[in-house]
């Protein structure tokens, strides 16, 4: 238990950093922004209560928010990912449910599985983020190719870091 909870900060400030430090600095331009910082919303437990999961997501987007200077865009948009959750893996619930101790990974879910839940959820993310930054009607189509490019960047980053840094579990 301790060990996960470790797990998560680490995982928690590292994802920051890399998002402020690193990924804030190499934006491609006005069209494609990943951001990989929502990995950590992703890849909370099942098993985690949707007050806490709302809370962590509320607390990453503010931390985000402070490298960007952006006033609590990314806290919305993370709250918002953070409050969507829950539906989304009620509605992805597999058959037989989640089994206890699976994460919602490539290598724990499958392929299929995580890539529906991760581009839905990113997505609800980068619409309520680039809403929020133009904050009017006068580029609405323009804002939404930005929405749906950067949703397949960042879930690309997304998949990549699945496979580089996540592993199966042995089954004991």
């Amino acid at each position: 238990m301790l060990s996960e909870l470790m797990r998560h900060g680490i995982r928690f400030i590292g994802l920051i950093l890399v998002q402020g430090l690193i990924l804030k600095n190499l934006e491609a331009g006005y069209l494609i922004n990943p951001f990989l910082y929502v990995l950590f919303i992703l890849s909370l437990p099942f098993e985690l209560p949707a007050w806490i999961g709302l809370l962590l997501a509320f607390a990453l987007g503010f931390f985000v928010d402070i490298f960007y200077g952006t006033m609590g865009m990314h806290m919305a948009a993370c709250t918002m990912m953070g409050w969507a959750r829950p539906a989304i893996l009620k509605f992805m619930n597999p058959r037989d449910g989640y089994e206890f101790g699976m994460q919602p990974t490539i290598q724990d879910m499958g392929r299929m599985w995580f890539i529906s839940y991760a581009a839905i959820l990113i997505f609800v993310h980068h619409f309520v983020l680039f809403y929020l930054e133009i904050f009017s009607f006068r580029e609405v189509w323009l804002t939404f190719v930005r929405v749906l490019v950067s949703t397949a960047a960042t879930l690309l980053l997304v998949i990549i870091t699945q496979f580089l840094f996540y592993r199966k579990r042995e089954s004991a």
